[in-house]
């Protein structure tokens, strides 16, 4: 009889984390593929990014296993919808041997990591922001999570969007100031030139999905900078306001319950922790959530196929 081995996929706007997991709950490997989000599958350019990073990730994936079950959580997922359907036909192709095939927000995922059903709430900023509470008769709530067009206040691209728009906005006011700002200048590294035209590409030049992980991943030179940057500084400070304000939200709703604080943007500096923590009433109990998604899906998916 084959043994059960699940895959764990976490699915972001900046990258895609999968690993692989015994019955007893052992990593067998894991890896990272582009970012992909369910928004996509409603343009043929999306829908065309999709399957080329599913196909990179089964190919890396068989090479280590053949899953019997799959635990997925895609950031933008909404359960009945065309895209929801699309993306499951698409994971059946990749993976036609995995009997069991669970797809569901990214976010689930992470809370179900860290909280059994009615007992906390987590904030998770990646390339975007949000808080999620998952309640004992396992409805799933949420505070944020709108997007970047309307929201996502402290994730990775609103930050890197923060960043730029102190940058240029220098700029209009005193050309070539960007030298005197540590800021300006990991950015513009970054962005690999210092000119309008090359953010502009950067920013406007594809309008894809990805691009807005990509132009989250410049988060990282505001949070590198910000030691020897205090408008940066500033930025990341604002961004634990953000964080907590949704933190604040949930609490208001559901009362009071231990917070979890989770996510890549949101352990780019300790500042960032810091106002989260110093932001919420002294009542609440606040941990740091660096656990792996991926692999926990992993061994959601393990159990669920034996």
């Amino acid at each position: 009889m084959t043994s059960a081995i699940g895959l764990g996929i976490d699915a972001g706007g900046t990258q895609t984390r999968w690993a692989l997991a015994d019955a007893s709950g052992k990593i067998l490997g894991e890896g990272r593929v582009s970012g992909f989000s369910a928004l996509q599958c409603a343009t043929e350019k999306g829908v065309v990014h999709l399957k080329d990073t599913l196909e990179n990730l089964g190919n890396a994936v068989r090479e280590l296993a053949l899953p019997t079950g799959i635990c997925a959580g895609v950031t933008g997922f909404v359960s009945g919808s065309a895209s929801a359907q699309l993306l499951l036909e698409l994971l059946r192709l990749q993976f036609p041997e995995a009997k069991k095939l669970q797809l569901g927000n990214d976010i689930e995922i992470a809370f179900l990591d860290v909280f059994r059903p009615g007992e906390g709430y987590i904030v998770y900023a990646g390339t975007g922001s949000i808080a999620a509470f998952i309640d004992v008769d396992n409805n799933f709530h949420r505070a944020g999570g709108r997007g970047a067009t309307l929201d996502d206040a402290g994730g990775g691209y609103w930050i890197a969007c923060a960043a730029l728009c102190q940058i240029w906005r220098a700029e209009d006011e005193r050309p070539g100031v960007w030298l005197q700002s540590a800021m300006a200048r990991a950015v513009f590294k970054e962005l690999g030139g210092c000119d309008w035209l090359t953010t502009r590409q950067f920013v406007y030049g594809t309008g894809s999905e990805t691009n807005r992980g990509d132009i989250g991943k410049l988060a990282l030179a505001v949070a590198q900078s910000a030691d020897a940057d205090d408008k940066a500084l500033q930025i990341l400070t604002n961004a634990g306001t953000e964080l907590a304000r949704l933190a604040k939200a949930m609490i208001s709703r559901y009362g009071v319950r231990p917070v979890a604080l989770a996510g890549r943007a949101a352990m780019l500096h300790p500042i960032i922790e810091a106002t989260f923590r110093r932001s919420l009433p002294a009542e609440i109990a606040v941990q740091r959530s660096e656990g792996a998604a991926h692999e926990a899906a992993a061994r959601i998916a393990a159990k669920a196929s034996i």
